[in-house]
């Protein structure tokens, strides 16, 4: 399915080589908005690797995360074999959790380091990285999904609509760009992949 998706037209996949600290946005463009834009801020702020993949307008393909294999991408396989840790970042919409990140993964101690600097930029927002408190869908601990395929394994941080200037919150708010909330997210991000 993956491979398929990849093939699709207008579908664009790129990766980069960078640092040891990988940045994914595999459900980017029009699936999770804002996903992609986000990891290119913070891989132009830091150097870190990068492998992201964009849909077009009008497609919204949602390929599980573990069946978005390296077998199927000599880019992911690369990129994969390169990093040492990576950051999946995803969006996700739950009534009650309009202000919450998930710092799922394998990585525990990653996810707790992400999660403190989030904090400290997103004053307004909870950063949950206690795998107790998030929901079983959502905490991306599947081996074959590929934040956790790095040597030292990774974090999947689910991203709310709001923190990625989405939804009817901003609406009564414009701004040009990115939001400021994104913008704040993007600044934790970058401290906490440059103090890893």
């Amino acid at each position: 399915m993956f491979d398929e998706l990849l093939a699709w037209p207008g579908v664009s996949e790129e990766m980069t080589i960078g640092s040891r600290v990988g940045i994914m946005a595999f459900h980017g463009g029009s699936l999770e908005r804002m996903t992609d834009v986000i990891a290119d801020a913070v891989i132009a702020r830091t150097g870190a690797s990068s492998y992201i993949v964009r849909q077009p307008v009008g497609l919204r393909w949602h390929v599980p995360s573990r069946l978005v294999d390296p077998a199927h991408s000599a880019a992911l396989a690369e990129f994969l074999d390169h990093v040492d840790v990576a950051i999946a970042l995803h969006g996700y919409g739950r009534d009650g959790l309009f202000t919450t990140l998930l710092a799922g993964g394998s990585n525990r101690d990653l996810a707790s380091h992400i999660a403190a600097h989030v904090r400290s930029e997103l004053a307004d927002y909870d950063v949950v990285a206690d795998l107790d408190d998030i929901p079983d869908e959502l905490r991306g601990l599947h081996p074959d999904n590929p934040v956790n395929r790095p040597r030292q394994g990774g974090v999947q941080l689910e991203l709310p609509p709001r923190v990625r200037g989405l939804g009817p919150w901003w609406e009564s708010r414009p701004f040009d760009g990115i939001s400021p909330h994104t913008e704040q997210l993007v600044a934790g991000l970058a401290h906490a992949v440059e103090g890893w």
